[in-house]
């Protein structure tokens, strides 16, 4: 297949005598150059979704504050239209500096706001990425003790020993950490120990349809089971009905997230 960073008057159709091999190629530049010229001219916003309580109150207990891009005509691009073919790159890193600067000033424009936004582990090496959370960490509101940083289980094990020295440096400043994505990334339970997360996200997957599915149902409780033992909030993530909702609660979930309490919106 082609290199995405190529434009897409650059994919030789010639070269791909598979047409749908053409297609997919065509289709990653033309990602490619909506992805470089939105982050170019700043078209970038956060999208927040309520993670909430399990009790019967269904309090908000934080937002995942999500990244979207638009083109030049106001559409409007969900990060799973674009993050896996620009995750990688240098791009992605921009993504990641974005991100972060958009979550530092809404925390900074609300003071009762905790915020969570996803963070590749390459990220944690960059010099932009790095500067833009000093200087966040450095403002008079203690914007670290309301931020958190979800990482992908994949992403987590890929860096562990980088995410390890960061947790620790960032947990003296009230950063906390989301493991994303639990049960999904196949993570050595034996590293679970030498982490510092303070809460999971119980994979979409095992939450689908919860309430009818015995196999879900024995996953997501080992899941939950395995969180608390290692003193970690579970957070039951994808949650779009009530008999899911209550199944979950029933088997002790901390925290629910999903279409169900919220859909992401551009405004709190």
């Amino acid at each position: 297949m082609q290199n995405t960073t190529l434009g897409l008057a650059q994919v030789d159709k010639q070269e791909l005598d598979d047409p749908f091999e053409y297609a997919m190629a065509s289709r990653d530049a033309d990602v490619f150059l909506l992805v470089r010229d939105a982050l170019a001219a700043g078209r970038g916003q956060l999208a927040f979704q309520p993670v909430v309580t399990s009790d019967a109150q269904h309090q908000i207990a934080f937002y995942e504050g999500l990244i979207r891009l638009s083109d030049e005509s106001g559409r409007v691009l969900p990060a799973a239209h674009f993050m896996p073919q620009v995750e990688d790159t240098d791009m992605g890193r921009q993504i990641d500096c974005l991100s972060l600067e958009l979550a530092l000033h809404k925390l900074r424009q609300n003071p009762d706001l905790r915020l969570s936004v996803n963070l590749s582990a390459r990220s944690i090496g960059d010099g932009e990425w790095r500067r833009t959370l000093d200087r966040g960490l450095l403002d008079r509101n203690n914007l670290g003790d309301r931020l958190i940083f979800e990482i992908s289980e994949t992403s987590a094990m890929m860096l562990h020993e980088n995410v390890i020295r960061f947790m620790a440096e960032m947990q003296p400043k009230g950063v906390g950490f989301a493991l994303d994505g639990f049960g999904a990334g196949l993570t050595a339970f034996r590293h679970l120990k030498s982490f510092f997360f303070d809460l999971v996200k119980i994979d979409k997957s095992f939450i689908r349809g919860i309430d009818r599915d015995p196999d879900n149902q024995v996953l997501a409780e080992a899941l939950i089971t395995v969180a608390h033992q290692f003193e970690m909030f579970a957070v039951a993530d994808g949650v779009e009905t009530a008999a899911e909702a209550e199944f979950l609660e029933g088997l002790g979930v901390d925290c629910l997230q999903g279409y169900y309490f919220g859909v992401p919106k551009p405004a709190l």
